[in-house]
């Protein structure tokens, strides 16, 4: 079993590394394999709205010269999920948000049912906003959310900052085997028999303009 933790700043080794780091030891010390994966700093494109990874039915985006379809690959391995964003202006960062919006329109089905969670850091303020946006993502597509201790975030303006945050290095740790507990008793029903209920046949959907 894996858990795939991704590093949606721009800085590779900064404050957001240095919350998913602390995550990543837990994880492992419960016995899962990690990986994180940082998205880089090259561009990663909006969604365009085109539809067209529907009509592929390859869960993956069309526009395939950014990170996402790198990240939908990882996908269909993983387990579990962390994604990790710096806060801009109460909000996640502009690339994790461009790539989430596009690998969960044209890949969703990778991920449905498998449990993730959501990880900010921030100098000070902002991070339940970023925080509850970020969690949208999970709940539109049926992915239950691991919980903490309290709200999934570090402090500090430099990953030497962020290490003096301690009750926050707390909840990264505990938000990783709660995490592992989950992707772990998700897998034990599996094996019994229990499986995630069935789509309805007609997906419905209520357009209030006609």
């Amino acid at each position: 079993m894996k858990i795939l933790l991704i590093n949606g700043s721009p800085h590779e080794r900064g404050c957001t590394h240095t919350a998913l780091a602390e995550m990543e030891k837990a994880i492992r010390a419960e016995g899962l394999d990690t990986e994180i994966l940082w998205i880089g700093q090259d561009a990663v494109r909006g969604c365009t709205g085109c539809g067209a990874c529907f009509k592929m039915k390859k869960n993956r985006c069309v526009f395939d010269a950014d990170a996402v379809n790198r990240v939908l690959e990882k996908c269909e391995e993983a387990d579990g999920f962390v994604f990790g964003s710096p806060v801009h202006y109460a909000s996640a960062g502009g690339s994790i948000t461009s790539l989430m919006d596009r690998m969960f329109y044209a890949g969703s089905r990778l991920m449905r049912h498998k449990p993730a969670c959501a990880v900010v850091s921030a100098r000070r303020a902002g991070t339940t906003a970023a925080i509850d946006q970020l969690n949208k993502y999970f709940t539109i597509s049926g992915m239950p959310i691991a919980p903490s201790q309290y709200w999934p975030m570090v402090h500090g303006n430099t990953p030497e900052e962020v290490m003096q945050d301690e009750e926050g290095l707390q909840i990264m740790r505990t938000l990783g085997r709660n995490l592992v507990w989950m992707v772990k008793s998700f897998a034990l029903a599996r094996e019994n028999g229990i499986l995630p209920p069935a789509p309805e046949a007609e997906k419905k959907r209520t357009n209030f303009i006609r």
